[in-house]
């Protein structure tokens, strides 16, 4: 990855932002469940919650203010780099994860000469940096937008309108019409079309189709991404 964090100087290519959990690699590897376990373990362990109420309060949070992370912080004042600590840096996934050559290939047909490839997670930089590198993808990518635990301001992550303009100024970009998106959640899809990007929904192959589209294009496995964005690719 090239910068790993930001890029300095601007140039007139378009910039293609990347979900990277349950998007870059298949939901069916469960580490968003895993993740909820190890979540639902910090609320009942650093609140003094049983189990039933932990969940509930994890979901509430979640519902709020989009990241679980969010809500502690705001009612409960804990260290945020505690909790990626005994969250995100805990799955195991050098266990789950091994590099996807069909991945790499269909990143790959991306036109770097047009394209500026940029991921953009509300994970922490360790969690984003850990999932690219054992994907075998992390060299294809120019920065990463994260959502800061460390940060005095605040957590800004997706959907909210100061993460879109975060991950702009991160990638050097200042024309929302040359700013393309993949995610797999709908309320991020949403948020950046209403923000002016042009987004794709990935709903993985195997899960419901939504009965309304959360952006101009879903897709159902990454590949028709070369059918919805053609102009991002080498023809």
């Amino acid at each position: 990855m090239a910068s790993l964090t930001s890029s300095s100087t601007a140039d007139d290519r378009f910039v293609f932002f990347f979900d990277i959990d349950n998007c870059l690699y298949s939901r069916n590897y469960k580490i968003h469940n895993l993740m909820h376990d190890l979540i639902d373990d910090y609320f009942e362990h650093h609140l003094s919650l049983d189990r039933a109420n932990a969940i509930i309060l994890h979901k509430r949070y979640y519902k709020d203010y989009g990241l679980a992370l969010d809500g502690l912080i705001r009612h409960h004042k804990i260290d945020a780099l505690e909790y990626n600590t005994e969250v995100d840096d805990a799955l195991p996934l050098e266990d789950i994860l091994k590099p996807d050559l069909e991945l790499r290939s269909l990143l790959q047909k991306i036109d770097k000469t047009k394209v500026k490839m940029w991921l953009f997670t509300n994970a922490y930089v360790n969690h984003g940096k850990r999932c690219v590198r054992l994907l075998g993808i992390d060299d294809l990518f120019e920065g990463i937008t994260y959502c800061d635990y460390a940060a005095e301001e605040g957590l800004v992550c997706k959907p909210k309108k100061e993460a879109f303009e975060k991950a702009m100024r991160e990638a050097a970009v200042t024309d929302k019409s040359k700013c393309y998106f993949v995610d797999d959640s709908a309320d991020n899809c949403k948020g950046a079309t209403a923000f002016g990007w042009t987004a794709a929904h990935f709903v993985e192959d195997g899960l419901p189709e939504p009965a309304t589209m959360a952006s101009k294009f879903r897709v159902r496995h990454l590949k028709e991404l070369t059918d919805v964005y053609p102009e991002l690719f080498k023809e």
